[in-house]
């Protein structure tokens, strides 16, 4: 099994938290050492209240550390944060979810985990009251939108006699998930990426313009996960009121027009383009110089034509590999496919909006992925992170031909 596993000779770290899961962490522990893993134990407080430290050092091969302070004239947390290719926390709980969600680190796991740098798996255990609360979604949200793999809960009994969601994934499950974020890893290290996100303004007037109701969010998570998997990546981003993500380097535009330029400029010795933006497809002719009095009446604007960027790398497109995005209200797959061919794409992500739920601003899209080599996704819905994987997971493959 080990010498199979993307896990042969990569060093985990798995956490261990405070719930009564936490005697299956034992059982992932074996099927990890069995994957060939170098495994490290770190478990909180809580944690030892149901399972020993000796029981995970005997199968692990290694001391279980427990607090910040266990070997004096070394700083803990950073050396076992720098030796980890992949960690994974199971079981999870609600609480300390929330200090990853929210960067706390009060103990020797979170403060580890803050320290780190490599891919994170989080295997949820809890009772189905807490795993339901908008609290705890909110931050397993914001947990998968920095690119953390959430695998469960299941549904099944529960500690008291209950039943529902909350019971952790299987030993099986989570090896899985950690054997598929280890084979990412680094993938796209010393590539360079070009995204795009968020919408463009076209001025009307100093105060007014034509633009659309796009956040940022889908070309964020792209461009997270790409930076995360260890690309050169550059973030071309419209106006718009979602924070960008830390690390990729930053090119902050307004219009369509100074998109165009930005976009050109960095994409001339880029690997790939993911053009996630939501460029505005039209601008008034000439913007007025000063503020429109409403007194004076509707304005009469004369619209014209942006420039297709999308069109215009392709036109251009050598080796470089290009990712287009088309909302479609109707017809989805049809119209995407006509703009694959039209635009000389290798990958679309033809998303329908306008449905509640998904689309612009929303945390999930209704979406399909259309490849010029035919292997497509059909339409399904996905969260934003995770159709963000899919596009770096087909970026991995297509640069590695």
């Amino acid at each position: 099994m080990g010498s199979s596993s993307p896990l042969a000779g990569r060093r985990v770290l798995l956490g261990v938290t405070g719930g009564i899961a936490a005697y299956k962490a034992c059982v992932l522990t074996r099927l990890l050492t069995q994957a060939g893993a170098a495994v490290q134990v770190v478990m909180t407080p809580s944690a030892t209240r149901f399972v020993g430290t000796d029981t995970f050092a005997a199968l692990s091969g290694r001391p279980t550390y427990t607090e910040v302070w266990e070997e004096p004239g070394s700083v803990l947390h950073v050396r076992l944060a720098r030796g980890a290719d992949v960690a994974v926390v199971a079981p999870a709980t609600a609480n300390v979810i929330a200090k990853l969600s929210g960067g706390i680190a009060d103990d020797l796991l979170t403060s580890t985990l803050l320290e780190a740098t490599c891919p994170l798996v989080v295997a949820p255990a809890m009772h189905s009251g807490m795993w339901e609360h908008p609290a705890t979604q909110a931050n397993v949200r914001a947990l998968e939108e920095r690119g953390t793999v959430v695998v469960g809960p299941a549904s099944g009994p529960l500690a008291a006699g209950d039943e529902g969601v909350g019971r952790m994934a299987e030993p099986e499950d989570i090896l899985a998930a950690v054997e598929e974020a280890a084979s990412r890893g680094r993938d796209l290290a010393g590539r360079r990426i070009v995204v795009t996100a968020g919408p463009t303004w076209e001025p009307i007037d100093p105060v007014r313009f034509v633009g659309n109701r796009s956040t940022g969010r889908m070309g964020f998570a792209v461009a997270r996960e790409a930076f995360a998997r260890g690309a050169d990546v550059t973030l071309v981003v419209g106006p718009g009121t979602v924070q960008p993500p830390e690390g990729p380097r930053l090119v902050e535009v307004g219009t369509a027009e100074e998109m165009r330029m930005a976009v050109l400029e960095a994409a001339d010795d880029a690997d790939a383009v993911v053009m996630a933006a939501a460029v505005a497809d039209f601008r008034p002719r000439e913007a007025a110089p000063s503020k429109l009095k409403k007194e004076g009446g509707p304005p009469g604007l004369e619209l014209v034509p942006t420039p297709d960027i999308l069109a215009e790398l392709g036109e251009v497109k050598g080796d470089r590999i290009l990712v287009g995005f088309a909302a479609e209200t109707e017809e989805v797959e049809e119209a995407g496919r006509t703009k694959l061919v039209a635009k000389r794409l290798d990958l679309l992500v033809a998303n329908e909006v306008g449905r509640e739920g998904t689309g612009f601003g929303s945390e999930e899209n209704h979406a399909a992925i259309l490849s010029k080599a035919g292997d497509d996704e059909p339409l399904r819905e996905w969260t934003k992170a995770e159709l963000a994987a899919a596009i770096c997971d087909r970026l991995s493959k297509m640069l590695s031909r």
